[in-house]
């Protein structure tokens, strides 16, 4: 069982450089099709997506480890906040940068595409599918 753990906590501490990696390199072909500017978003989406990851990581670590009830209150509480701010950044991009939405909000989405990726992988690690 601990070696599970470790899997875990390994595959865990990897996705967000593998979000930022993957988003930097599908903002070359981004910026090869389009421009600059629209490579520039996608990548900041996929930056934005790999440390709000990190951030859900670290403060979901830290909350599991206080008691149930403050755990709920500064669960919601820190959920909250997360959403306000990803909806800020998202509105503040509609204001300003309109035609870059598509292009921020597709390299926000690359968690997406690692998570696939990491479930492929763990799944053709396994020695067995059933018990």
């Amino acid at each position: 069982m601990p070696a599970i753990d470790v899997l875990e906590e390994k595959i865990l501490r990897r996705i967000p450089l593998e979000i930022l990696i993957t988003s930097g390199i599908l903002a070359l072909g981004v910026s090869v099709l389009f421009d600059a500017l629209a490579a520039l978003f996608f990548f900041s989406g996929g930056a934005f997506s790999a440390l709000s990851f990190f951030w859900l990581k670290n403060s979901l670590s830290r909350l599991l480890l206080q008691d149930k009830k403050k755990t709920l209150k500064s669960g919601l509480i820190l959920y909250i906040l997360r959403l306000t701010l990803i909806l800020a950044i998202f509105l503040f991009i509609i204001l300003l940068f309109p035609k870059k939405l598509l292009a921020f909000g597709a390299g926000f989405s690359i968690v997406v595409l690692i998570f696939l990726g990491e479930a492929v992988f763990a799944l053709t690690r396994m020695k067995q599918w059933k018990n």
